[in-house]
């Protein structure tokens, strides 16, 4: 795979790589490469996150299952109380507001099996790794167990618990995603941003 020099490398961290067959592009964000992924003929396409990025113009790259941009990844935090419960969803909005996260998200506080709470984090798939760092870097803690992944998200929509109160997360808009024509019709310049 022949990858285009890039001006400014350190841009380019966390966006991706597309690789069509008979080329490829660089800079295009989740939300895009999931819907180029859509389309019958690029549905096969190979995809790589790019992990690092080098002053030198060298870039790390992460495969991507396609599939990924298909399905929701979760955070699930256990709460024994309703008090606990509703501090810790308190400081996940908190946390939200102050420093915003890396994509949109949804928070749902609902009860669990066996009288216990759970505080949601669910968000797309393709952006495990960054909402990972984001909690971390905000410091954002439970007392209780955790859960998470794309079985997780699964089996807490099978479970139908009632939700006591929810919010929607916006996500940084580092990079404003394209759609439609305007996307579609740019897929053959190598450097997308």
């Amino acid at each position: 795979m022949k990858l285009p020099k890039l001006e400014k490398p350190d841009q380019y961290q966390g966006l991706y790589v597309f690789d069509f067959g008979e080329h490829t592009a660089v800079g295009f964000t989740g939300q895009e490469v999931a819907e180029i992924l859509e389309s019958e003929r690029f549905q096969h396409g190979k995809v790589y996150k790019i992990h690092q990025a080098y002053p030198d113009g060298k870039l790390e790259l992460k495969g991507v299952p396609n599939e990924t941009f298909q399905l929701e990844a979760g955070m699930f935090f256990y709460a024994q109380d309703e008090a606990t419960a509703q501090a810790n969803y308190r400081a996940l909005v908190g946390l939200a507001v102050a420093n915003c996260p890396p994509c949109r998200a949804k928070v749902h506080l609902a009860t669990s099996a066996h009288d216990s709470y759970v505080l949601a984090l669910i968000y797309p798939a393709e952006y495990d790794d960054e909402v990972s760092a984001w909690l971390l870097a905000g410091h954002y803690q439970t007392a209780g167990s955790v859960e998470g992944g794309v079985d997780a998200v699964q089996a807490y929509y099978e479970r139908a618990a009632e939700i006591l109160e929810r919010h929607q997360l916006f996500g940084d808009a580092g990079h404003e995603s394209r759609t439609g024509d305007a996307l579609l019709l740019n897929l053959k310049q190598a450097v997308q941003r």
